[in-house]
């Protein structure tokens, strides 16, 4: 009976599958769970069973070898050209990431190659905003799919950053995610039978958390899914709160143990708890933090990479343009003034029961709408007076007269009499603000808290600036997922109609709004400097081509109560900028690290009446105690940060544009015209055949395809630098969809998934090509080969490529293949010259050759078993550093169990149980994934082979 083993290749109903794991049923029959190479079957996944099946191992001694007689062996070229593509990095070092359609910063290599030297890639990047972590994400995603590690991808992120998400990663690196937005779930809903889970249909997606929050049987589907990567943007949101676990941290638990990559990102990683953080740590590691109230900088190591714009200013290649803020002073009208006198003598009896510490008063809440706008404050009013009568009927209590007291003081506040709105007009048409309306890079974000306001600056700006449909517009947390990507995308397309953007906060978390925006208006201050932090940085980002220039709107009032409360809001303005310069980050300084708990302590100050000085003093004091948190997030990427990153680039015959080029015209032969050369930069036009259509189908987002719908070509373009500036012009188009008509041409694009497929087709399986070359002397042969050694998993750990060298028949040495083929006279952007007549070759030139491939193959797996020597010195002591540091981490786990429940218990015993799960689990996962057995897969690429006129 054969024995099977993960990684072999198999002939099962004459297609080509490579087993991925093997079990034994109850008698004793093995079942192989496989995995589709031959292209009818590719990347299929089946299970056979070996008393069913008729199951042939490939013996690479059995290949056929067949002279290659077409012009310059362009057949040979192109097939040995599709198989050294396919290699796999098996290192640590950078190999693609660096090359994608941005100006990558050495600080952005860091997280990929921080992930890289882990055994699991599991890592949060939590840089400040605006430094670019998408495109971190973006580089380690790359890295894992040249691996052979990103085949299926989930994106998790808010409703209105799936476009932009979207187009980074296409964009930038061709990686092509479906945007499962509301109605691309209807379709599919539309199209797939009811049991069927989408998430089988499209390898790559992006989905808004809020979908899979609130759809039960999309979280169903969650359950049955796995992925390869799995990509959770604002992470914080995931984040335990105490002994609340939200929905979307229920979720985000689901998501971690359905993928072995995990990538979050998040500019505000934690809320100041340990137990918080160490629930994202956990999250990417379950085995990392035993104790979530106590852990250090070595728990986390290789886990979180956090960074701020003071830390990495000097590896900038571009001027950082340091924002310029002003402060906008208002003078109070004689109705604001009349307003606030009203409220600050203002008793109500709901605030004087309400006990202390038991959240905001409602007075507080009524100053807090009020520092919005009258319309807001009005709505809380109407809101509070609306249960005030239904609880009291017809009698006037105080606290209803009061309200309404209130209300007709805040109603004579009319746009004309409204301070703040008249400076923003004023400013808007002040010279020395110098706005060009008509401009289309000179847009304006103006951000306040509550709809309300937001609703009312949209209707006012619209009337008294006369502003035509579409220039000005609106983006609030109510609006549906596609009507907020759409005001984004809009927002960043030059002719678009659109110059003011009035954003509730919903827009103030990772959204770019820098390309054609620099302007920053504070309608009103936020109560938390998190929001700070994030309203600015929507403009001062990575990439701004301008100076931002920030605005805050600051009241001026007689009355001292309302002066006192608003310069502490002032106190936040300085100290936000102050914190930026030197410590990073804001959050620090209020000691709360969620908006809700900032926006709680700073209502507790001003219902203190704390004075300003000793409130700025209390910041200053919190600036230089650096939190826990923080401490060891900053000390684990300084450890990150001090290694060097290492940078490899692979090479192959042909250039990007040079192998699809010579590519599609071979594939199109009988076609006058199926691919030109561009001749302005490195690129081809392709002839949009229905081949071609259809696998693009499958392999593009559908915005892309849509695209192509009316184009007879496809453009492609390997210089980066032509397709960044393509996508920039992109967003100066009238299509409000619009996306670049040029694709950028790298190893990662889906085409060249489509063309590798195609060239291995040449030669069929049992067939490798023989090419007789003039450059080789009589009686030389180099067999190139590949070798690999795959994890029980099936992923190759070891993966090589090299020729072995023969002299009149004899085994003389292996070399590497860039020896090989130099030796041979092949190399980049080199043609092998026919200079023998390969159509009258003698029979026994190939026979000669036939009969030494056995050897070769002997040969090769010797050479091989250094290879595997090599990473067992290598990997072995990782494992047992790996398997002996779970074993120290699970004693700490128990041991924290045992604590928390000191009696024997049913809980205790469940708590046990889940840790010895666990544990478990990793162990398996360390000897699944990072032992390898010295069987290697050996394959026969091509023989080039020498021969001399006359001999015989």
């Amino acid at each position: 009976m054969l024995e099977f083993a993960p990684g072999m290749r198999v002939i099962i109903r004459d297609e080509e599958w490579m087993i991925k794991k093997v079990e034994r049923n109850t008698m004793g029959k093995q079942a192989l769970h496989c995995v589709g190479i031959s292209p009818l079957i590719k990347d299929r996944e089946a299970i056979f069973l070996e008393d069913v099946d008729e199951i042939i191992p490939v013996d690479p001694a059995k290949v056929e070898l067949v002279i290659d007689t077409s012009p310059h062996y362009r057949e040979m070229l192109l097939y040995l050209e599709s198989q050294w593509r396919q290699k796999i990095p098996t290192d640590t070092a950078i190999h693609i990431g660096d090359r994608a359609a941005m100006d990558p910063l050495p600080y952005q290599l860091l997280p990929a190659a921080t992930a890289l030297k882990q055994p699991r890639q599991r890592i949060l990047i939590a840089d400040d905003v605006g430094l670019g972590k998408t495109l971190e994400a973006g580089i380690l995603m790359s890295e894992l799919i040249v691996r052979g590690k990103g085949k299926r991808i989930l994106v998790v992120t808010g409703k209105s950053m799936m476009t932009q998400f979207q187009k980074e990663m296409w964009n930038r690196f061709t990686i092509p995610l479906v945007r499962l937005d509301s109605n691309k779930i209807h379709q599919i809903r539309a199209k797939l039978p009811v049991n069927y889970n989408p998430f089988f249909y499209y390898d790559k997606t992006i989905i808004s958390v809020d979908t899979l929050k609130n759809d039960v049987a999309y979280r169903t589907h969650l359950e049955q899914a796995y992925w390869d990567i799995i990509v959770i943007d604002e992470a914080q949101n995931v984040a335990t709160r105490g002994d609340r676990r939200a929905q979307r941290a229920k979720l985000a638990e689901l998501l971690a143990g359905r993928s072995d990559t995990m990538i979050m990102l998040s500019a505000t990683p934690h809320d100041g708890r340990a137990e918080s953080f160490a629930s994202l740590m956990n999250m990417l590691d379950p085995t990392a933090i035993a104790n979530p109230k106590k852990y250090t900088k070595d728990d986390i190591q290789g886990l979180c990479i956090r960074r701020f714009k003071k830390d990495v200013k000097n590896q900038m290649n571009k001027e950082v343009l340091e924002r310029t803020i002003t402060k906008e002073l208002c003078q109070a009208s004689a109705e604001e003034e009349h307003a606030y006198d009203v409220l600050s003598e203002m008793k109500l009896d709901m605030d004087s029961d309400k006990k202390r510490g038991s959240g905001q008063l409602f007075q507080t809440i009524l100053e807090k709408a009020l520092f919005s706008s009258p319309a807001a404050c009005l709505k809380t009013i109407q809101g509070r007076l609306k249960k005030l009568y239904k609880k009291h009927g017809d009698t006037k209590v105080h606290d209803i007269s009061a309200l309404e007291n209130f209300q007709a003081a805040v109603e004579k506040i009319a746009p004309e009499s409204f301070s703040r709105y008249q400076k923003v007009l004023s400013l808007l048409n002040d010279k020395s603000y110098n706005w060009n309306r008509k401009a289309d890079d000179d847009r304006i974000v103006i951000f306040t808290e509550r709809v309300d306001t937001m609703e009312f600056l949209y209707q006012q700006l619209s009337k008294d600036l006369q502003m035509k449909p579409k220039e000005i517009a609106k983006i609030s947390g109510a609006m549906s997922d596609e009507e907020q990507q759409q005001i984004v995308e809009d927002f960043g397309r030059s002719k678009a109609k659109v110059r003011i953007l009035v954003a509730s906060d919903v827009a103030s978390e990772g959204l770019n709004l820098h390309y054609l925006s620099h302007r920053l208006i504070h309608f009103d201050l936020p109560w938390s400097l998190m929001v700070f932090q994030q309203r600015n940085g929507r403009i001062d980002r990575y990439g701004q081509k301008k100076q931002p220039d920030i605005r805050y709107l600051i009241n001026q009032t007689t009355n001292e109560k309302i002066h006192g409360d608003i310069r502490l809001l002032e106190i936040l303005i300085e100290k936000e900028k102050q914190a930026q310069e030197n410590i990073g980050d804001p959050t620090n300084l209020l000691g709360a690290y969620s908006v809700n708990e900032e926006e709680e302590k700073m209502a507790g100050i001003i219902e203190q009446g704390q004075s300003a000085d000793k409130f700025s003093q209390e910041l200053d004091g919190n600036s230089i105690n650096i939190n826990f948190m923080d401490l060891i997030m900053s000390e684990s990427t300084q450890e990150a940060a001090e290694e060097e990153i290492k940078i490899e680039h692979d090479e192959t015959l042909f250039t990007d544009s040079d192998y699809l080029y010579r590519a599609m015209k071979y594939f199109n032969q009988s076609e006058e015209r199926p691919v030109e050369k561009l001749t302005y930069v490195p690129g081809v036009d392709i002839t949009l055949s229905e081949d071609i259509r259809r696998r693009m189908q499958y392999l593009l987002p559908a915005e892309i395809v849509d695209m192509m719908k009316d184009k007879d070509y496809l453009r492609l373009i390997s210089d980066k630098k032509f397709c960044m500036q393509k996508v920039e012009e992109s967003q100066q188009t009238n299509d409000e969809k619009a996306w670049p008509e040029v694709q950028y041409l790298w190893p990662l694009n889906p085409i060249f998934d489509w063309v590798n497929d195609k060239a291995s087709l040449i030669f069929p399986r049992d067939e490798a090509p023989l090419a007789v070359v003039s450059t080789l002397d009589g009686g030389t042969s180099l067999f190139l080969m590949n070798g690999r050694f795959p994890n029980r998993k099936s992923t190759p750990l070891v993966d090589e490529w090299f020729g072995l060298l023969y002299v009149q028949g004899k085994f003389v040495k292996p070399l590497s293949m860039k020896d090989a083929l130099a030796m041979a006279g092949i190399g980049p952007q080199k043609d092998l010259a026919n200079g023998v007549d390969t159509e009258h070759m003698p029979e026994y030139v190939r026979k000669e050759n036939q009969s030494l491939l056995p050897d070769a193959i002997t040969q090769a797996k010797k050479y091989l078993d250094t290879f595997f020597t090599a990473y067992e010195e290598k990997a072995n002591p990782q494992i047992d550093a790996e398997l002996e540091k779970l074993a120290k981490l699970e004693t700490q786990h128990l041991d924290y169990q045992m604590s928390l429940f000191p009696d024997q218990s049913r809980k205790q015993e469940e708590s046990v149980r889940k840790v010895e799960m666990v544990f478990g689990d990793f162990v398996q996962w360390v000897n699944e994934t990072m032992h390898i057995e010295n069987h290697p897969y050996i394959r026969l690429i091509g023989v080039l082979s020498g021969w001399q006129e006359g001999e015989e």
